[in-house]
């Protein structure tokens, strides 16, 4: 198991607010339609790694709940945002969440797996839970503002959390939550993957180095 190091102390709220906030500032592509998925998966094709999240319109009354609205996926160069409320999960998208040896790095990802298969099934394949990756490494944080803290030595914003994902126009501070989200967890898979620490076992791994802000944005 890795060793635990004095920097990987869990971060409390206070402690992560005083740290720089940070947002993906290169290109996001907001997807509305079939044919944009097919371009979209044709820009993403060769692409090994991508962080994954989904947003969901809050429910404010008991006992209602909403299906997904959006599902991010952050390649190398770009954050695509699937808006999903008007198009459903296309079978190109079901097919690349069912692809192996895509790896598709997240947060909480048996809830949202399990939320984007109300919309159409789906054999989910490749999926990378970093809070697992977390708890094998030691860490005392699990959450993605939490491990972005103590691995990437930044504050992501979650002002947006609960806004209407499910509109049909999107503000550009959604899309901005939406597309920092999938970034990151790439990040943190990288960065995980950089200590040896990458896939589901990370046994024997050398000691993370101290959290940093040396993060992959394209220009």
């Amino acid at each position: 198991m890795v060793n635990r190091t004095a920097e990987f102390e869990r971060f409390d709220s206070a402690a992560i607010n005083r740290l720089p906030i940070c947002r993906f500032e290169g290109p996001v592509s907001v997807v509305r339609d079939k044919a944009g998925v097919l371009e979209a998966l044709r820009e993403l094709d060769g692409e090994r790694l991508l962080g994954f999240d989904t947003e969901t319109r809050p429910a404010f009354k008991k006992g209602v709940r909403h299906a997904p609205a959006l599902l991010q996926l952050a390649g190398s160069g770009r954050v695509y945002v699937f808006q999903l409320t008007g198009m459903g999960l296309p079978d190109q998208l079901r097919a690349l969440l069912a692809d192996a040896a895509r790896i598709k790095a997240g947060v909480a990802l048996a809830h949202d797996v399990r939320e984007l298969r109300t919309i159409a099934d789906f054999a989910p394949a490749g999926f990378v839970e970093l809070e697992q990756l977390a708890r094998r490494a030691g860490l005392k944080n699990f959450g993605l503002r939490g491990l972005a803290a103590a691995l990437l030595g930044v504050r992501i914003s979650k002002s947006s959390r609960l806004s209407n994902w499910a509109a049909p126009q999107l503000t550009p501070e959604q899309i901005a939550y939406a597309a920092t989200d999938a970034w990151i967890s790439r990040e943190l898979y990288l960065r995980f993957e950089r200590a040896g620490c990458s896939g589901t076992e990370i046994a024997a791994a050398p000691p993370l180095p101290p959290p940093n802000s040396e993060l992959h944005t394209p220009n």
